[in-house]
C-alpha cells in the first residue's frame, strides 16, 4: 500500500508532515529555519519503509534513509532548480551524514505555484 502525498497544495492550512523520528524533525526544523515562509507549505514524508532491505540501506545506522521534501518559498525566486536543490541538499549534509540515504525534492515558488 503506497503512502504518497496527495497533490501538492500550494496553500496547505494543515501541511502534510508524515515525519516520526529525530531525523524528520530535524529535516522539518532546519528547513522551517532557513525559508520562514514556507512554513504554512512545507511538506515532509518519510519514505524509509519503501526502502527497508534495499543494497543502499542494508547498513545504515538510522531507519530514517528517504525523505519527500516539497517547498515553496520566494527565495527560490530568480534561482535555477539545480541551484534550489543544492541550497536544500546543503542545509542537510549532517543529516546525510547521519544515514539520509535519498531526498526527493520539489522546490517551488509561490509565483510558479500560483500563489502571488
Amino acid at each position: 500500500m503506497s503512502t504518497s502525498l496527495p497533490a501538492f497544495s500550494p496553500v496547505a492550512s494543515n501541511p502534510v508532515r508524515n515525519i516520526h523520528g529525530p531525523m524528520g524533525r530535524s529535516i522539518e526544523t532546519k528547513m522551517v529555519k532557513e525559508f520562514p515562509d514556507a512554513a504554512h507549505t512545507l511538506e515532509i514524508e518519510d519514505n524509509s519503509h519503501q526502502h527497508r532491505g534495499h543494497a543502499g540501506v542494508r547498513d545504515s545506522k538510522t531507519k530514517e534513509t528517504h525523505f519527500m521534501v516539497r517547498i515553496i518559498s520566494d527565495q527560490f525566486e530568480g534561482v535555477s532548480r539545480v541551484k534550489r536543490q543544492q541550497k536544500v541538499m546543503g542545509l542537510l549534509k549532517e543529516e546525510f551524514a547521519d544515514g539520509l540515504h535519498a531526498l526527493e525534492l520539489v522546490c517551488k515558488t509561490p509565483k510558479e505555484m500560483g500563489e502571488k
